[in-house]
């Protein structure tokens, strides 16, 4: 039916006896019920006999009788009139519909992707993050203080009565943080040196966010000691068999969250704020331990969930990446505190024709986005677009005095690139932070298409 517009009221959906399709009337786009039906679907840009898909995000009921949906169809909210029957619909179900004429029709229901899976499982988790940042330093501090010890049975609490951490826990912590990036660990020019690339894909895999490819590919758990995922995973197992529980013990507790991911929980990169930059000096129990370390593993599956939903929506929209990877990689400072840069790598296909090969061939870009905080110069920013044998970098710098720094060793990167072989098509260092798009799961990472 058409697309009402003015105050007429929605117009009801009417079913088709033939072919089971459902003429839906639309009286507005983004709820504004003033626009004629011809101009909300040139707002739409929906083309004649084209379809597209939408998102059910509301399943209301009228005062007056009759049932109401909210659609979301390319970002604008519509309102669809079902009338009396009960639409077969709910919050979240994809619906496929198409233009005819000056009407919208409703072609039918979207089956449940592998993406919408995905997205329901990241949404699951994304209240109960805990800062890497922040929970590496409470284990550092548990290392050299101990762990709160627990009352006995039928004692009183002894005051600041500690224990040690159990040696599986102690020395699986050792490792970690003797194989961790240092600070010093690449000095200026070090990206020509042999083994440099291989030391810096050693980072990015022990990362954690490969930890289950990478138990695939070994015996065992102790098959990759470093992967972060993987360590933290032996210590709340050495953890809990020192209160002689089972690993399924875990499973009933409650992660702990920092404030500052349940506020922005998928902005990435996102600087860590400084107030929660270190963990607590105060001995923390077991209890706490473990409700803390289950926090830092839900913040690692989120990279990965992220991660895979991002890629799923490859082609979803113009201008999104084919594929996309966020990870977070701890390294040390000079003081041996723990620090985290924050890493985000997308890969754009492109098509194109060259003169020596007339067919269309594809074409990698490849975009990298780096976050860290510098005790001395402060929080910088690093966006790199790679297009072979093309590359162009832009820094942010929040300080002044950073700001001058770099752009003096500017010509510095430009000559190490031009010996890598790279043609250098833009270099400079800017004043502040990059604007990124704001990342919202219900438009970003739920609509999946058709």
């Amino acid at each position: 039916m058409k697309l009402n517009g003015g105050p007429t009221p929605a117009t009801p959906v009417n079913k088709q006896s033939g072919g089971g399709q459902t003429h839906t009337g639309l009286p507005s786009a983004g709820i504004d019920r003033t626009q004629s039906a011809q101009q909300q679907l040139a707002q739409l840009k929906l083309g004649n006999r084209e379809s597209t898909v939408a998102k059910v995000a509301e399943v209301l009921q009228r005062k007056g009788g009759g049932n109401e949906l909210i659609l979301e169809v390319k970002g604008r909210s519509l309102p669809v009139a079902t009338g009396d029957q009960a639409p077969d619909l709910k919050a979240g179900d994809l619906i496929k519909v198409m233009r005819a004429g000056n009407e919208l029709r409703l072609i039918g229901k979207l089956a449940t992707s592998q993406e919408s899976g995905i997205a329901k499982a990241l949404a699951q988790r994304l209240p109960w993050q805990q800062n890497l940042q922040s929970g590496l330093a409470q284990l550092l501090n548990s290392m050299n203080a101990g762990l709160k010890a627990a009352p006995q049975p039928g004692q009183p609490p002894a005051a600041n009565t500690t224990q040690p951490l159990p040696v599986a826990a102690r020395q699986t912590l050792e490792d970690l943080f003797a194989n961790m990036a240092k600070a010093n660990s690449l000095q200026p020019g070090a990206g020509k040196a042999e083994g440099s690339a291989s030391q810096v894909k050693q980072w990015l895999s022990e990362s954690g966010v490969f930890a289950e490819s990478r138990l695939l590919q070994t015996s065992g758990p102790q098959g990759a000691p470093t992967d972060l995922k993987l360590a933290l995973a032996r210590i709340v197992t050495a953890l809990l068999a020192s209160q002689g529980q089972s690993p399924e013990a875990f499973n009933r507790l409650t992660p702990l969250a920092s404030q500052d991911l349940l506020n922005a929980p998928l902005q990435f990169p996102r600087l860590t704020a400084a107030n929660v930059s270190q963990g607590s000096s105060e001995p923390a129990s077991v209890a706490q331990t473990l409700r803390m370390l289950a926090g830092m593993l839900n913040r690692i599956t989120v990279n990965q969930l992220h991660s895979q939903t991002l890629t799923a929506r490859a082609g979803a929209e113009p201008g999104t990446p084919a594929s996309t990877l966020l990870l977070e990689i701890p390294w040390l400072t000079p003081q041996h505190e723990p620090r985290m840069a924050q890493l985000r790598m997308e890969q754009y296909q492109q098509e194109r024709n060259t003169k020596n090969n007339p067919e269309r061939t594809s074409v990698s870009e490849w975009r990298l986005n780096l976050a860290m905080d510098l005790d001395h110069a402060g929080p910088l920013h690093f966006e790199v677009a790679y297009r072979h044998p093309s590359v162009s970098a832009h820094i942010w710098a929040i300080k002044q005095s950073t700001l001058r720094q770099v752009n003096e060793e500017l010509p510095l990167l430009r000559q190490s690139l031009a010996d890598l072989g790279l043609e250098v098509a833009d270099l400079e260092c800017r004043r502040g932070s990059p604007q990124h798009a704001e990342t919202r799961l219900e438009h970003r990472l739920v609509d999946t298409k058709a």
